[in-house]
């Protein structure tokens, strides 16, 4: 296998992209090797500009939940596009969209596009602050999102696989109004939201950690924050980025039976466009302007094209049994790989929920940002290497989640089991 058009490539854009990349991770740094380029995708296969084909397992980070390119997708973007891509104007198809959305998620009465998640999740801690006059956040460890000041205070995904503590450019008065907690730990999180001194606004959660890998959350934590939230009227915020539409149609709210105060949405609901949103009770979303006092905007909030993908991947997940199948699926898949590194004897805890799952190199349990850190990172990398080498694409990161998408199929998932069991033994060896 060559790769030698990516590797010009990269040096290519590293004159002109700071360190060759539009998002951390994606430069691989920490897994030991130069990024793939790539050219093209179809159903669970994505090809590099060198012509080789891969088993995608990143899915775009999540939003592929039908598998790449889907005919009905593309049908919807083309026909959009003839009547043009942006105006700066409501239009029919935002309207459908948020019909669609409200309709789905348990907690939203009334919804509000952006174009990312970290813009969806920025805005909704805006809300929630001039909703409820406060002005402290509290978020957990390792959870992430999005790169806005106020969410790199002990944040996941980029920033603990590249082992940056904290960020330059972060003024210290922004990091004095969060504060950052242990993820199912309920003696700390009862501490916390019961100090009368704190003026929290706001509790911002990933009710699945996807970002410092998949975490899986107790329920009875979740039930506790959202007593006690509701309690010191502390405006709830779930960032179901990935989650929303990921493991149902009603997100991890819906699976957990636990409705927040605001919920901020991506990936799947752009149907792999440029998209974010979020929504919850009418009483809170109608301060936004203009019809209240928060303000936010966007010139390209509600795209057309972002809303014509968006609502043909939700007329597909709409499907009876899309995520039965689904789940059933990648709950067998991950059964596969905990045999294969059992029958291997390699240290390896794979957590998985719906469609989503990581495979930690340690021998531990992890159930939060400490126990997921005593995951061995170079392992992982050559494990990593291994898996791209047998034409399979895994995250570039430890602490990223793996999808399992409808399209893949069951050549594409031995694959995996067969390729997995070889590389662990590989490992091994060495």
């Amino acid at each position: 296998m060559t790769t030698s058009k990516s590797k010009k490539m990269f040096d290519r854009a590293r004159k002109v992209i700071p360190g060759g990349v539009n998002s951390p991770v994606r430069a691989c740094r920490s897994v030991g090797c130069d990024p793939l380029f790539i050219e093209r995708a179809q159903g669970s296969a994505i090809f590099d500009v060198d012509g080789n084909e891969y088993i995608d397992f990143v899915c775009s980070w999540g939003p592929m939940i039908a598998g790449h390119a889907h005919p009905a997708v593309i049908d919807a973007v083309q026909k959009t596009a003839v009547g043009g891509t942006s105006f700066g104007a409501p239009t029919p198809s935002e309207i459908t969209l948020a019909e669609m959305v409200v309709d789905s998620v348990p907690s939203i009465e009334k919804v509000r596009f952006v174009n990312s998640g970290t813009e969806a999740t920025m805005s909704a801690v805006r809300l929630a602050r001039g909703y409820t006059g406060r002005s402290m956040v509290v978020k957990f460890d390792g959870c992430y999102h999005g790169h806005a000041d106020s969410f790199l205070v002990k944040a996941g995904s980029g920033v603990i696989t590249l082992g940056i503590p904290g960020s330059p450019g972060v003024p210290e008065d922004i990091v004095r109004n969060t504060i950052s907690i242990p993820y199912n730990d309920s003696a700390i999180l009862e501490k916390t939201l019961t100090d009368e001194s704190l003026d929290i606004a706001c509790l911002i959660i990933e009710p699945v950690a996807g970002n410092m890998g998949c975490v899986i959350p107790d329920l009875s934590f979740l039930q506790k924050i959202r007593s006690l939230t509701a309690k010191r009227g502390i405006v709830l915020i779930f960032d179901e980025v990935i989650t929303g539409f990921r493991l149902g149609l009603g997100g991890a709210q819906d699976y957990f039976g636990i409705k927040p105060d605001l919920t901020c949405l991506g990936k799947i609901i752009g149907g792999g466009l440029p998209v974010g949103a979020y929504g919850g009770s009418a009483e809170i979303m109608d301060q936004i302007a203009p019809d209240g006092p928060v303000y936010q905007a966007g010139t390209l909030s509600g795209n057309p094209l972002a809303m014509a993908a968006g609502i043909a991947m939700l007329k597909l997940l709409q499907q009876p049994r899309f995520y039965d199948d689904l789940n059933q699926k990648a709950a067998e898949c991950a059964d596969r790989l905990r045999a294969a590194a059992s029958r291997c004897g390699i240290d390896v805890v794979l957590n998985s929920v719906g469609s989503l799952m990581t495979g930690f190199f340690t021998s531990q349990p992890v159930n939060d940002f400490e126990s997921a850190m005593t995951a061995d990172t170079k392992r992982y990398g050559e494990h990593y290497r291994n898996m791209l080498s047998q034409g399979i694409y895994l995250a570039p990161s430890q602490f990223e989640v793996a999808f399992i998408s409808s399209a893949h199929g069951v050549n594409d998932l031995e694959k995996l089991e067969k390729m997995t069991e070889w590389s662990f033994k590989k490992i091994l060896d060495k």
